[in-house]
């Protein structure tokens, strides 16, 4: 870690006084990126903006640390940071975990720091502060199959939406093959979800490398074997599991490829190697403007991260504002039903109007700003 660790935090818009982004730690981060998140942040807002909903979207916020989040001073950097933008965070930004950083980790900062909760921001907008803090509290307290309801439903709202593009292709599941960037929250679960509808998971790499089994490789035994970074333990693997370099899942044999770790994975000259038919972007901003261009050009559907990794924003507020119950069912079905309608809605405007589907998605962010701006306002 540099001593000179950089701090950056940037509001794109208020909606009622209060914007939302998450915080993510890595070493690199740049001011610049940090906007750009926060741009996608008003996205996500916008996109599961429903006028019958509990849920009133907010603005858009990000903060990021430039901080390798694996020093042993990581944890002292967080907590001074969040120190210096307590105010910040008190009136007018809800936080979370994002690239580099756990729930659980931002929690034990935000308590340390002398903050309430990370969302605090929010309580002044809710009916009933006390009922809704216990239901957000008992949520993150719900676990399925080992893995808790907080960090799969990011992954299944990226699942959904690969399910989504392969039903309106025609695409069988059981012959499309996926590789992940990325073993994490959002990408272990996608991993898991995408398994159990009956894709088979080729690739996923990490930290380490890729490891790589052209028949399947076991999701659970490897999310079973991750350290807190999403490093899968090696001695998990099976005989038939091969290990390669760590771009290896980029030209892996599949049809789906799902960046779940870095922003800007995916540029202008390693585009040419991928042969999927679909990227899903599970993590923030990881195909590059350029890259898209070439890869539309060559029959390469992009499913854009505004839409894609929305689920896990959407579902804190859900769940906050009373639109769903600390309950796993209850969360799933919000997630797979919202995905549904909106992917499908995306790439419904995208091929009536001729383009992609993040200039459809845009589109629509568009038309719903001004709808949200008029009843509420923006600041």
């Amino acid at each position: 870690m540099r001593h000179t660790e950089r701090p950056f935090s940037t509001a794109d818009r208020l909606v009622r006084g209060v914007a939302s982004g998450g915080l993510r730690m890595r070493e690199g981060c740049t001011a610049e990126e940090v906007a750009g998140l926060a741009r996608g942040m008003t996205m996500k807002e916008a996109l599961h903006y429903d006028p019958r909903a509990r849920y009133v979207p907010l603005g858009g916020a990000k903060g990021g640390i430039d901080c390798d989040p694996r020093s042993p001073e990581a944890y002292g950097v967080l907590v001074r940071y969040l120190r210096a933008m307590r105010p910040y965070v008190e009136r007018f930004w809800t936080t979370g975990e994002d690239l580099g950083l756990s729930q659980d980790l931002v929690d034990r900062a935000v308590a340390e720091a002398g903050l309430v909760s990370s969302v605090q921001a929010v309580y002044p907008l809710l009916d009933d502060e006390t009922a809704a803090r216990r239901r957000l509290s008992d949520a993150f307290a719900v676990e399925v199959d080992g893995i808790g309801l907080d960090e799969l439903v990011g992954g299944l709202g990226v699942a959904e939406s690969v399910l989504v593009a392969l039903d309106r292709a025609g695409q069988e599941y059981a012959t499309t093959r996926v590789a992940i960037q990325g073993l994490g929250t959002m990408g272990g679960a996608t991993a898991r979800f995408l398994a159990r509808a009956g894709l088979r998971v080729v690739a996923v790499a990490d930290v380490l490398g890729t490891i790589v089994n052209p028949d399947g490789l076991d999701v659970e035994a490897l999310l079973a074997a991750r350290d807190a970074h999403g490093a899968v333990d090696r001695a998990a693997l099976r005989p038939a599991d091969r290990q390669e370099p760590g771009d290896a899942w980029l030209t892996a044999e599949a049809e789906v490829l799902v960046p779940a770790a870095v922003s800007y994975a995916i540029d202008a000259g390693n585009q040419g190697r991928i042969t999927a038919r679909w990227i899903a972007e599970a993590a923030n901003m990881p195909v590059l403007p350029e890259a898209e261009e070439a890869l539309r050009a060559r029959g390469v559907t992009v499913l854009p991260d505004v839409v894609v990794n929305s689920c896990t924003n959407a579902w804190w507020w859900w769940t906050l504002f009373g639109d769903i119950e600390a309950d796993a069912d209850q969360a799933f079905d919000r997630v797979r039903r919202s995905m549904r309608t909106l992917v499908g809605g995306v790439l419904d405007r995208a091929a009536a109007d001729g383009t992609s589907p993040r200039a459809a998605a845009h589109a629509l962010v568009d038309e719903r700003l001004p709808l949200i701006a008029e009843r509420y306002g923006w600041y």
